[in-house]
């Protein structure tokens, strides 16, 4: 089917639809397999390279080349205008303008680190990008003939190799006919499916009662969406905090405040919360596309992940079928989980990963983890790419997490040993690699014999790096050659860490530092590390038409804004909580605590009696946190000592299996005939995001503040801290460990029929800087000793008796 091709349209008459030449391209024409063994992406030099490299060969065109040039058309389909837009690198003619007698050349330029001499003809792609520009460009000056080149130049050797070929109007006009009407099916879905979209909005009204507050806070949330600011929610557990951040949302996008919703969470039990709202919304109305998007291991069929044609089905001819593949499944439903789009992926044979991904594209809600936005490997390069503006609203669940997360998306570690284990398999290959690896290791031999005390600070790392960006670049060459050796996988996940280093290093600043320690197997390792991730997190945040960041325990949220942001002014909202506060006892004990000069076992023993006298005045089920394992298993020890014949002990051990986390939690049962105290880590798997509700868990007792251990990153943090004047101690280790126990105590009261009690063990609770930090619901608390303390817990499981 052919479309007419108006000169010039009122824009005011049409909605419009826009894509660029490149991706359109990208997205109809692409085939053949999924194959991670040749290298994907380049470094940031490799990118500057390439600019480096368009510009050199622009201004060599001389006085005819007219470099850069924006092009785009419109094109009428019935009830909307499809704008497709790029920019030529090059286009070559005579004259200050084209006419339709001008001889014209496209020419469309790509830097490359292969040997030109094994290239027999451009790229489909390239070739496909170079004949949009000239379709348009014929059917704009009335052109009957025109040329098309294609100008590959090694970034190395700056050798250049053309392929240049000439095509009638007629010929190019048939050819990007065909182009747009395999997109027109993409165009139409997108089109009518955003006005189903818009009128389902339009009519949906908050699915439940409003609780106390949680109208104003869904109110305080829109608002900072359509003024397009950030805000930070303090909100209890029970404020209803995901309906009442996704309803407003969803409101915004039905007024054209935004296109998309991206859900972040840290947390799989939470993306199952939100996508569940997302279908409560649904049940009563709602019409959007909403996908959850699963990590790549847990979607991939095989039993060991291989993405290549040759060990898996799935990648191989992937792309042939991955387009038909995607337009049915959304034409099937509106929610797309993980079991589905396995499901419909085995059937069509393609990846089930990337299938995950090309439906976020077309999806109004997209509910993923925090590193598909944020993380510089990992994030949905078709909304985050440089130049594109996602319009999405940014809904951040439990963004107490995102600080630390944030510190180690944007940090990357070397090892010296591997430096020398990489040697090994490039004996055979004759490429520089091995030559580049021994620059590498020699510099950072000569800082492992500086690095005397614990670690060393390293202020200049430029030689290091440009030696690094040698031997990125002769991997580059190595991968473009498609050999073969032992270990491949190794290689490539070596390259990778190179890469990241050096695209890293590109945005240093004070935020950062670089350092050198050795490791627990006693490897010596540079790190680039950095200690305050707002500034990126910002960039990406600018992409989006607002941010609500919200967590059940964000205090102080000053300490979160400066590390999350750097908007001088984000909004900041306390939700109010919901919950009885007779409901729930809270206790500090102040004759006891956790330091490590006091763990002797007399202070394991009071700790194990602390317990008894709590667990023994109720039966039920019961956690205690522990600052460590080796602490865990020394007051285990000192309680079945002396309180063999009370409670049932149920221990986390370290790395346990999710099959063995799963019969962990089953153990906690509603309504337990006998009392079960489970001895858990602090800021564990079982401190945050399990959700026991009624008599599953009636008391937490926390043993200790959480405050991270002494490492040589906590020391540069607090370090760092201290220089900007923001209080070291606090940043490093004090706000970070108290909002574990926070975690932690909030495990206790989930819903409003819940009753239980919170005891806090350490007397440094009481001090001033820790109690800050406590939610206004913890006012209420009672200070008391192993003397008093069964006394208090008694008196309160007595009240709520009556």
């Amino acid at each position: 089917m052919k479309y007419e091709l108006p000169e010039e349209i009122s824009k005011k008459e049409y909605d419009l639809l826009h894509i660029s030449v490149r991706d359109l391209v990208e997205f109809v024409l692409r085939s053949g397999d999924i194959d991670d063994r040749i290298s994907s992406g380049v470094t940031t030099k490799a990118m500057q390279e390439g600019s480096r490299i368009h510009r050199m060969l622009q201004k060599k065109g001389g006085g005819t080349y007219h470099a850069e040039v924006p092009l785009k058309i419109t094109i009428d389909c019935d009830d909307y205008i499809l704008g497709i837009e790029g920019r030529a690198d090059g286009l070559i003619y005579e004259g200050e303008e084209i006419t339709e007698r001008s001889t014209v050349c496209v020419d469309e330029i790509k830097g490359v680190y292969m040997d030109l001499d094994l290239l027999a003809e451009p790229q489909l792609l390239h070739l496909a990008q170079a004949k949009c520009y000239a379709a348009i460009l014929c059917q704009k000056h009335g052109l009957s003939a025109i040329d098309v080149q294609i100008t590959y130049c090694n970034m190395d050797t700056e050798e250049v190799r053309r392929f240049r070929d000439t095509y009638s109007s007629a010929e190019l006009s048939d050819w990007f006919y065909d182009v747009i009407g395999k997109y027109r099916r993409w165009s139409d879905f997108q089109f009518y499916f955003r006005i189903t979209r818009q009128n389902s909005i339009a009519a949906l009204e908050f699915p439940f009662p409003y609780r106390p507050g949680q109208k104003d806070l869904a109110a305080g949330i829109y608002r900072s969406i359509h003024r397009n600011k950030l805000i930070f929610i303090q909100a209890p557990t029970g404020s209803g905090k995901t309906i009442s951040a996704i309803f407003p949302a969803v409101k915004a996008v039905g007024e054209n405040e935004a296109e998309r919703i991206f859900y972040l969470t840290a947390k799989t039990v939470t993306r199952t919360v939100a996508r569940d709202t997302f279908q409560i919304l649904e049940d009563r109305g709602y019409r959007g596309k909403t996908v959850v998007i699963t990590a790549k291991d847990k979607m991939c069929p095989l039993e060991e992940r291989k993405c290549n044609p040759v060990d898996c089905p799935y990648a191989k001819g992937h792309f042939d079928r991955i387009n038909d593949a995607v337009y049915d499944i959304l034409q099937s439903r509106d929610i797309f989980d993980a079991p589905d789009i396995l499901a419909f992926a085995k059937e069509r044979m393609v990846c089930p990963f990337e299938f995950n991904l090309d439906i976020s594209s077309w999806c109004d809600n997209i509910i993923c983890d925090y590193n598909y936005v944020f993380d510089p490997n990992v994030y949905l390069k078709r909304f985050f790419s440089e130049g594109i503006s996602c319009e999405g609203i940014f809904l951040i669940d439990e963004a107490h997490n995102l600080v630390e997360r944030g510190r180690e998306m944007y940090s990357e570690t070397l090892v010296k040993e591997e430096f020398l284990e990489m040697k090994k398999p490039f004996k055979v290959y004759q490429g520089g690699i091995v030559r580049n690896l021994d620059k590498c290791n020699k510099k950072l031999l000569e800082w492992k014999r500086q690095t005397e005390g614990e670690y060393l600070m390293v202020k200049d790392i430029s030689s290091f790096l440009l030696q690094l960006n040698n031997l990125s670049g002769a991997l580059e060459r190595f991968f473009e050659k498609k050999i073969e050796l032992d270990d491949m996988d190794r290689i490539r996940e070596f390259y990778f860490k190179i890469k990241n280093f050096l695209n890293l290093s590109d945005g240093m600043d004070h935020r950062y530092c670089t350092y050198c320690d050795f490791d627990e197997e006693g490897r010596f390792c540079l790190h680039l590390y950095c200690m305050d991730p707002s500034y990126l997190l910002q960039q990406r945040l600018d992409r989006g038409n607002g941010a609500v960041f919200f967590s059940a325990t964000f205090l102080p949220v000053n300490y979160y804004k400066k590390l999350l942001c750097t908007d001088p002014d984000p909004y900041a909202m306390y939700a109010s909580s919901v919950f009885d506060r007779s409901h729930r006892g809270l206790f500090i004990g102040r004759d006891v605590t956790s330091r490590y000069k006091n763990r002797t076992t007399e202070q394991y023993d009071n700790i194990a009696s602390y317990i008894y006298e709590v667990t023994s005045k109720k039966t039920g089920n019961y956690m205690v946190f522990f600052p460590s394992y080796l602490f865990l298993n020394r007051v285990a020890e000192a309680y079945e000592n002396k309180y063999n014949d009370h409670g049932r002990l149920l221990l986390q051990s370290s790395g346990m299996k999710e099959a063995e986390r799963e019969s962990f939690l089953g153990a906690f049962i509603n309504e337990s005939p006998d009392t079960l105290i489970g001895f858990c880590v602090l800021g564990g798997v079982f401190s945050e995001g399990i959700d026991l509700k009624n008599d599953r868990l009636i008391g937490a007792i926390i043993v200790g503040t959480g405050l991270p251990q002494i490492s040589n990153r906590r020391k540069i943090l607090s370090d760092h801290f201290d220089e900007e004047e923001r209080n070291g101690f606090l940043y490093a280790y004090l706000y970070p460990g108290m909002n574990k126990v926070m975690q932690a105590a909030g495990r206790v009261i989930r819903t409003v029929e819940d009753y239980g009690i919170i005891v806090l063990l350490d007397e440094r609770f009481l001090y001033t800087d820790y109690k800050s930090t406590f939610p206004r619901e913890w006012q209420d608390h009672s200070v008391e000793t192993l003397d008093t303390i069964g006394a208090a817990v008694e008196n309160f499981w007595e009240n709520v008796k009556k």
